[in-house]
């Protein structure tokens, strides 16, 4: 029997002590709720599920006192306000009579619940004898999910995600939304993107309430609303109506119609509209209005008001006005800090009631000094990291490890009072979602304790809490999947070499670095690494699916590398590699649509697709 610090728990508890002997787990005992049983019933109820599905072990509940020695209970849940014990933690004795869960309030229940429930999956008739002291860093611990770029999930694919991430304590949600909720008067923005509804809003935020997570409003309200503005009914409020051009990271592009005019009084009262049917389908009091990424300000419509007052100011005002619609709202706005941070001096003039979002995805980014800024300034803020899943096939997993341990660690030493871990989709959101679980696991662990998981790499954890694999395949594969692109070449900017591989056009040149033999060492690399997948036991209803999501991954990836070599050695204009390479572009794409319906809707396919569709007209077109 392993000893209760060997245990493998995600996140790790902040103080754990073996003690002697273990409990051991027969048939008949009691779960006895004390306290307040209406809060405490669906909680151990929980416990109960879990005696029976890991241990086929049959307990019934009561509340009140125990009567007579603990072995005779088996396991009490007590409420305990007056205790001195922090907000959501708990104090968890397991010894040879019984097992003893104290906490000061029903989600710290919740929580050691979830602390059992691991442990239960990981002993055998018997649970070891110890002490779990815990309590979280952070009150707020949210991860954000991307359903604008491409991807909708289903109501299924959601409610097992909350199960998963409410099982490793995290206590906020998001959905990030420029065009995919079903606003009722706007029918022709949504009208191919398999929208969430209102009622399933409604579902949702109750599904999400009874395991202790705040499922959070998010609309764009500023930037990021090309889907909006391209469409004539919109138009006219745009910054740029014909779109403009954008230089970022040493790239030119062509932008649509992206910002709305922040002078024009019509955008806020289309906010207002907005927000007065979004907002009635949620619980919480908080509200993510985006405002991020407004590049075309100034440069169309509000030139003269930014020439006369500031980009800064301009933006300062409109973000105000929406402050506005969201008090009379009754909640507490939520914005993203990368615009307002590029002008400290107007930080002071935020609303203290407002909550800034300070994000950044790369490894090196600055979350040091900018929590020093909001610290300074007493500004409310949360530190938000990123899975670094997106615009990279498998993942980004060393860079999404710094990224979320640099922000965990320089939110606690400036005061942030939460952590919104993002996880997107830009460029057809490629990634399958299996791809996210580490990103997610760090962001959980380093949210609720920082010290005791700064230095994990997670991938036990995985193999037991995520992927359920008796095998312990799955959690070394994702983690070194999400690292293969690192022996192609230097990573680009928010993305990886391979993708980019993958969607340049077939005139492009590799990026600098990338030789034959990188991307011939990378293509052995991941044809081992993934070698092991058959194998992988996955005790989790949709194992096929996300055995074939990684096989698919892989399979682009190494295509990304076939492609690369082709460019290098000016092959990829014969009929020959033209085929070859059709051929398995054939094979990826078909995956790619069965896989997409198994968790999402159908919205949103077809712009996903486009990526591996365009490599196709390519190979049947050659030059």
């Amino acid at each position: 029997m392993a000893s209760i610090e060997s245990l493998i728990l995600l996140p790790k508890p902040r103080s754990v002590i073996a003690g002697p002997g273990a409990y051991g787990l027969t048939g008949g005992a009691k779960i006895i709720c004390q306290g307040d049983s209406t809060t405490l019933f669906p909680v151990a109820r929980r416990l109960q599920r879990a005696l029976w599905e890991s241990q086929r072990v049959g307990w019934t509940l009561r509340a009140g006192v125990a009567e007579g020695d603990a072995s005779r209970s088996g396991a009490t849940i007590r409420l305990a306000p007056g205790a001195g014990i922090p907000a959501q933690g708990y104090r968890l004795r397991i010894s040879e009579s019984g097992i003893d869960l104290v906490a000061g309030d029903a989600s710290g229940a919740f929580y050691g619940v979830m602390t059992l429930v691991q442990m239960l999956r990981q002993s055998e008739g018997e649970l070891p004898a110890g002490k779990i002291e815990d309590s979280p860093d952070f009150a707020s611990r949210g991860v954000m999910l991307d359903i604008s770029r491409s991807k909708v999930p289903t109501l299924e694919t959601l409610f097992g995600l909350v199960d998963m991430l409410s099982g490793w304590k995290i206590n906020h949600l998001e959905l990030y939304t420029e065009h995919t909720f079903a606003y009722e008067n706007h029918r022709e923005v949504w009208a191919q993107a398999s929208p969430i509804t209102g009622e399933d809003i409604l579902k949702l935020d109750a599904y999400c309430r009874e395991r202790f997570v705040e499922l959070v409003p998010n609309q764009n309200s500023f930037g990021h609303m090309h889907r909006w503005l391209e469409l004539p009914r919109y138009n006219h409020l745009a910054e740029c109506p014909d779109g403009f051009e954008l230089k970022l990271h040493g790239h030119t592009r062509q932008m649509p119609p992206f910002s709305l005019n922040p002078t024009d009084r019509r955008s806020v009262e289309l906010m207002d509209g907005l927000f007065s049917e979004l907002l009635p389908h949620f619980s919480s009091e908080k509200f993510n209005v985006g405002c991020d990424e407004t590049w075309d300000v100034g440069r169309g419509r509000s030139a003269r008001a930014v020439e006369e007052k500031g980009v800064g100011r301009v933006y300062l005002d409109y973000l105000l006005e929406i402050h506005e619609l969201v008090k009379r709202h009754g909640r507490t706005m939520h914005f993203w800090g990368d615009i307002i941070i590029q002008h400290p001096e107007l930080v002071p003039e935020l609303p203290r009631d407002a909550v800034v979002l300070e994000w950044g995805y790369e490894a090196d980014h600055p979350f040091d000094e900018h929590g020093a800024e909001f610290a300074r300034s007493g500004m409310p803020f949360f530190v938000c990291p990123g899975t670094s899943s997106w615009n990279a096939i498998a993942g980004r997993t060393s860079n999404s490890l710094v990224n979320i341990r640099s922000a965990t660690e320089n939110g606690l030493r400036h005061g942030a009072i939460g952590v919104l871990n993002t996880d997107w989709g830009d460029n057809g959101h490629t990634q399958y979602l299996p791809v996210s679980y580490l990103g997610f696991a760090a962001g959980a662990a380093l949210s609720w304790c920082h010290e005791t998981s700064r230095n994990e790499e997670f991938i036990s954890a995985l193999d037991l809490h995520a992927f359920r694999d008796e095998a312990r395949v799955m959690g070394t594969l994702s983690h070194d999947l999400g690292n293969a692109h690192q022996r192609v070449g230097p990573a680009p900017h928010n993305s990886t070499v391979l993708f980019h591989l993958l969607a340049q056009a077939s005139g492009s040149t590799p990026p600098e670095g990338v030789s034959i033999a990188s991307l011939g060492e990378a293509s052995e690399h991941i044809s081992a690494v993934v070698e092991p997948l058959e194998s992988a036991r996955m005790d989790r209803d949709d194992a096929e699916v996300t055995r074939d999501e990684f096989a698919n991954a892989a399979r682009i990836m190494l295509h990304a590398c076939k492609r690369g070599v082709a460019m290098l050695e000016g092959t990829l204009g014969s009929s020959e590699k033209r085929e070859e390479l059709a051929r398995e572009m054939r094979t990826i794409l078909g995956e790619h649509r069965r896989l997409w319906g198994e968790r999402n809707r159908i919205g949103g396919l077809q712009d996903s697709e486009s990526v591996f569709e365009e490599r196709l007209r390519e190979y049947a077109g050659g030059w």
